[in-house]
């Protein structure tokens, strides 16, 4: 009977953790963030960097949500792969806020 009970239990999460377990990089970062905390903006930011980010990027971008300065880095470097990277970012902001605008 308890184990039942522990089934039924389990069940009910379950969508909430596929939901966690199948968040991206940026939606990880943008929920743990202090001005983060709304799923439906995180999750459209998501697939905005879905669209125009690698995965390698989206982690890259993802620790800018943690520290700001990486990205202030990022911008003023004079290395050819952050400038790149850096059109790469500002192209999915871009998106980001064309598509998620409310």
């Amino acid at each position: 009977m308890k184990s039942i009970a522990l089934l039924a239990a389990a069940a009910a999460f379950l969508p909430a953790l596929s939901s966690i377990a199948a968040a991206g990089p940026i939606e990880r970062a943008c929920m743990a963030s202090d001005r983060g905390g709304n799923r439906s903006l995180c999750g459209c930011i998501q697939q905005a960097a879905d669209m125009t980010l690698s995965g390698g990027d989206q982690k890259r971008a993802a620790k800018f949500f943690k520290d700001p300065e990486a990205a202030h880095s990022t911008w003023v470097s004079q290395s050819k792969s952050d400038d790149a990277f850096w059109e790469r970012y500002k192209s999915f902001g871009q998106t980001a806020e064309a598509y998620c605008a409310g």
